[in-house]
């Protein structure tokens, strides 16, 4: 068990920062500027939500547990922000995918199946899920791959509360990036402004993105997250960032 540290204690753990986040479960903790002026908000509570529901799919569809690899294959996103958590949640390692599908872990998660189909063809090849990314949306749409799991549909079908998850291994790999591997003895990082609401631009590698939430998070802070296409928007028109930042009372 990992409880929550005592007060003025930085989470050293998912499960810690999670129960962290949730200590307050009304507060917006993540919100999320898309292409095309979509708007997501979600509280603590929901935040969440959404996290145990994705790691009951995976462990209960997946045997998720410390040794499973899952790829990552999902642009800088609210979406994709989720199953990160749940997968860390569970103990997987968490491998952002390249640009072209090539290497493939236990399971794949991604908003292309189609371009994995030859990458996972034949016997032993890893399990698929397709995230939709709009935030409307209840199905992926179209046909997807055999034995693909549709996440928009399949996830609303699992408790809202977490059934049961493997313990964490310190010493195991969370985070393997391009850029370097982290393990989960170190992946929540100790540093952050404390209560802070940070604009945070989809712009940069997932891998360095997701760190930067984590660290915001377990400062007890909230985070405003910006689509790629967004942040250049944003960058390109001082006024409207302006206005953003006022809105969202935006800290840092």
């Amino acid at each position: 068990m990992n409880p929550l540290p005592a007060a003025g204690r930085t989470p050293t753990t998912i499960s810690q920062m999670m129960d962290l986040v949730l200590s307050d479960p009304g507060r917006p903790r993540l919100t999320w500027y898309g292409d095309g002026g979509e708007r997501v908000e979600l509280s603590g509570a929901v935040l969440q939500n959404w996290v145990s529901k994705t790691v009951n799919l995976l462990v209960e569809e997946f045997d998720a547990a410390p040794g499973t690899v899952v790829t990552l294959d999902l642009p800088p996103h609210w979406r994709g922000v989720l199953w990160a958590l749940a997968a860390w949640r569970c103990g997987a390692t968490v491998e952002p995918a390249g640009d072209t599908p090539a290497k493939a872990g236990d399971v794949v998660v991604t908003a292309r199946p189609d371009a994995w189909a030859p990458v996972l063809a034949g016997p032993g090849a890893a399990d698929l899920v397709a995230v939709a990314l709009p935030a409307l949306a209840r199905s992926f749409g179209g046909d997807l791959p055999p034995g693909a799991v549709d996440a928009a549909g399949a996830v609303m079908t699992y408790g809202d509360v977490i059934g049961w998850a493997p313990e964490t291994d310190p010493a195991a790999v969370a985070l393997d990036a391009p850029d370097g591997t982290v393990a989960f003895a170190d992946l929540v990082p100790g540093s952050g402004v404390p209560g802070a609401r940070v604009l945070v631009d989809g712009v940069r590698p997932l891998g360095g993105l997701l760190r930067e939430l984590l660290a915001v998070w377990a400062a007890d802070g909230s985070v405003v997250l910006a689509s790629a296409a967004t942040a250049a928007e944003l960058a390109a028109d001082p006024a409207r960032l302006d206005r953003l930042r006022e809105t969202e009372r935006i800290t840092a």
